[in-house]
């Protein structure tokens, strides 16, 4: 008895055609939506299977039950809870009828089918086995795997092509339409993966919004060449924007998509990414090209490329190539921020390898000015190339010792350069134990110096060089105990440690200036080795770290209450070592370095951070953090960053439940030393099961003059399918810290300024 079998393609067209391209990426919040039956489990079908594999049914046979059996052998009659099993697929009927000798069958009354992540129900079904035909009436069905459900007034089927006529989809459930989309007909076809709907129209409440009278689109997960959704924006910098994405399917391992665009008041452009997969590494090659920039009255243009290729078991090679047309590129093409502090372009490639205890590597590194405010002068200089090794080796349980090395050329497109040998030989022999350690390690570093001619005349000679010793011992005690908090058992530990450094003066004033700048002072600085990054500058020292450490950890999920260092670096004598214009460290007390975490209740977190200089009296840098989850997955962020001479912001973001459905979302960015707003942004957001809109004005600067810009944004989202305006959901995500609470666990590490950290060199000035 074969009628389930020819039954799973039809149900499988309801299943992949209507949402089968409908929704996108990005997590959808369903908390308004509880999980409901649209049709409603069949009790004699058993467990539902999960996701869309499909059993090896040719192996498996088909299982017919029914409370009364009459008829003939040639035209049996099942009537009475009819059932049929094979795999995971089940169908029910009242009544099904087979005629063996026509291959014809017909299910009546309550039909029902469930299979591979779909279930539905259907007034009627009949088909011919052997012709290959097959029709089912008045069909509503659901989705198992995935949001979804609706009804088809009729499907039919023959071989591998099937039709849907009066076909319905939504994710919202039937007694709130907030969306629906509907189609005349769908004609698919199963085994080219490819569908044609004629007469679509989506309609919004009983308001039909859009009309497409035929259109093709894919059933299944194979890549295509076609359309994607397109993007339209409006805005005062670039006027009307549409851009239309084209999906190109070059190979299965090779992809790339065009993308079109027009600017009203800019022109037209052209847009590129092209993607590689091969069995060793990926690549992505992003490009835009705009012939003429009407505002600009020039070409316009930017590239990135980013891949990976593994050479061997222990060699990579790894590129980050990045180019723009002009320093201006990021503040015309970026709406926010972080493009206006951009003022340099980086592009870096190289080589990589790993070992047990080795590191080495081959780069090669380029900046690019990207911002037209400055000049060539201030670009950090060129490694092209920097060969860099590391070997660490351990000889028994007491000592272990190893070696790094570098060797850069460096390149400027203004000023004469050189290149560079660093060595560092060391020895350590650590002593730990469950509640201590004691490392000692003694150094030396030598580095050298071939100069070009132009600059080692400046410098006093071409060739100059250093050597210089350095000892270390790093030494701490753990201290902890068990304790008890308003009922709660907690571990409470304190954490002395001390730091000493001795490095004899060496004078280097004879030595050039490439990738070296004062490491930014902070908790991290009290137990270096140098106060400078690169190996231009050793700095001499006779100094003593004193810093201590605590924690209060919950032992039930070991959640941190609250944590809280201090440290001091005391100088033994003055540093004498430093680079031009820097004064000399002398003797005396360092800045205090203090930071303390609490988190009074889950939902409160307070962070602070507090450097002083008991010299001079004055504070050198203050942040304070504050964070609140307030029900219904709200939030409340509250910053203050302070740096000396540098900057003085506030920042205050929320996102406020007003109920389930309304909330409020805002952000005032604030420059305190300019007496200026950064960024600042209003709006309101209505959430349903289905839908959701969002209306947000913002105002924010766009220029590196300090100009400011005003948006108003109004997105709609038809949640499962796709959202229409500008993207108000990725500004607010951007501007509110824990606007979706998994990006709670994504914060990249930040510097005391606020601002991620960049690659060592990156403000290195000649």
């Amino acid at each position: 008895m074969r009628p389930v079998l020819r039954l799973l393609p039809l149900s499988l067209c309801i299943a992949l055609c209507l949402p089968a391209r409908a929704g996108d990426d990005t997590p959808q919040n369903w908390r308004l939506c509880p999980i409901g039956d649209v049709v409603p489990p069949f009790t004699d079908a058993g467990q539902a299977p999960e996701g869309l594999n499909i059993a090896p049914l040719g192996t498996s046979p088909t299982d017919i039950e029914g409370d009364l059996l009459s008829g003939t052998d040639a035209n049996p009659v099942f009537q009475g809870n009819v059932t049929m099993r094979r795999g995971n697929q089940f169908m029910g009927a009242d009544q099904l009828t087979f005629d063996r000798e026509s291959g014809q069958y017909a299910a009546e009354g309550s039909v029902r089918f469930q299979a591979n992540g779909l279930r539905l129900r259907a007034a009627h079904a009949e088909g011919d086995q052997d012709a290959n035909t097959h029709r089912i009436d008045d069909v509503q069905y659901q989705l198992l795997s995935r949001r979804g459900n609706g009804q088809a007034q009729s499907l039919s089927m023959t071989g591998d092509t099937g039709s849907l006529r009066g076909a319905t989809y939504s994710t919202c459930p039937p007694e709130a339409r907030h969306w629906e989309l509907n189609a005349r007909r769908i004609d698919i076809d199963t085994e080219t993966g490819m569908a044609v709907a004629r007469g679509a129209s989506l309609r919004v409440g009983k308001v039909p919004v859009l009309y497409i009278p035929w259109f093709m689109f894919p059933t299944d997960d194979r890549r295509r060449t076609g359309l994607l959704y397109p993007s339209i924006s409006n805005s005062s910098r670039n006027g009307f924007d549409w851009r239309q994405p084209i999906y190109l399917n070059l190979a299965p391992n090779l992809d790339a998509t065009l993308s079109p665009r027009w600017m009203s008041k800019r022109g037209a452009s052209l847009g590129t990414q092209f993607r590689y997969l091969v069995e060793d590494g990926q690549g992505t090659l992003d490009a835009v090209w705009m012939p003429r920039d009407d505002l600009r009255d020039r070409s316009r243009g930017s590239a990135r490329f980013e891949g990976t290729h593994n050479i061997s078991a222990d060699w990579q090679a790894r590129a980050s190539l990045s180019w723009i047309s002009d320093p201006r590129y990021y503040e015309d093409f970026s709406s926010s921020i972080d493009g206006l502090s951009q003022a340099t372009n980086y592009s870096t490639l190289g080589v990589y390898g790993r070992g047990r205890t080795w590191e080495a590597g081959i780069t090669a590194d380029h900046w690019q000015l990207a911002d037209y405010t400055l000049t060539d002068a201030v670009l950090p200089y060129d490694r092209l190339p920097r060969a860099f090794a590391t070997w660490e080796q351990g000889f028994g349980h007491y000592l272990r010792a190893g070696i790094d090395a570098e060797a850069v050329r460096f390149h400027h497109p203004l000023y004469a350069a050189g290149s560079r040998l660093d060595l560092r030989p060391w020895i350590s022999a650590p002593i730990e134990g469950d509640a201590w350690f004691l490392r000692p390690t003694l150094a030396w570093r030598q580095t050298s110096y071939s100069l070009d001619r132009a600059l080692g005349q400046s410098l006093g000679g071409t060739s100059p060089s250093r050597g210089q010793s350095i000892f270390s011992v790093d030494t701490g005690l753990f201290f902890d105990r068990e304790t008890t908090v308003k009922g709660k058992r907690y571990l409470q530990s304190i954490e002395p440690r001390l730091f000493y450094l001795n490095v004899p003066y060496a004078n280097q004033d004879d030595m050039p200036v490439f990738d070296t700048q004062p490491l930014t002072f902070s908790w991290g600085q009290l137990f270096r080795e140098n106060r400078y990054s690169g190996a231009d500058r050793q700095a001499d020292a006779n100094q003593l770290t004193l810093a201590v450490s605590t924690r209060l950890i919950r032992q039930s999920d070991g959640f941190e209450r609250f944590s809280a260092s201090v440290g001091q670096i005391r100088y033994l004598k003055e540093s004498l070592v430093r680079l031009p214009n820097e004064p000399v460290t002398e003797r005396g007390g360092s800045a205090w370095v203090a930071d303390l975490n609490y988190a009074p209740t889950d939902r409160w977190t307070i962070g602070t951070s507090y450097q002083r200089d008991p010299k001079f009296k004055r504070t050198d840098l203050a942040s304070l953090r504050a964070r609140y989850l307030l029900p219904d997955d709200g939030v409340f962020n509250l910053s203050y960053r302070y740096r000396r001479d540098l900057l003085e912001q506030l920042d205050l973001s929320f996102l406020y439940p007003l109920n389930a459905s309304w909330s409020l979302v805002g952000r005032s960015y604030y420059s305190l030393r300019d007496k200026k707003a950064l960024e600042s942004l209003a709006g309101v957001q209505w959430d349903s099961c289905c839908v959701a809109m969002r209306l947000v004005a913002r105002r924010y600067v766009h220029t590196r003059a300090g100009e400011l810009s005003n948006a108003l944004m109004f997105e709609i989202e038809l949640k499962g399918l796709g959202s229409a305006g500008q993207d108000a959901r990725r500004a607010l995500r951007r501007s509110i810290l824990g606007y979706n609470r998994d990006d709670l666990y994504l914060v990249p590490p930040q510097t005391a300024t606020g601002q991620p950290s960049t690659p060592d060199n990156a403000n290195a000035n000649p």
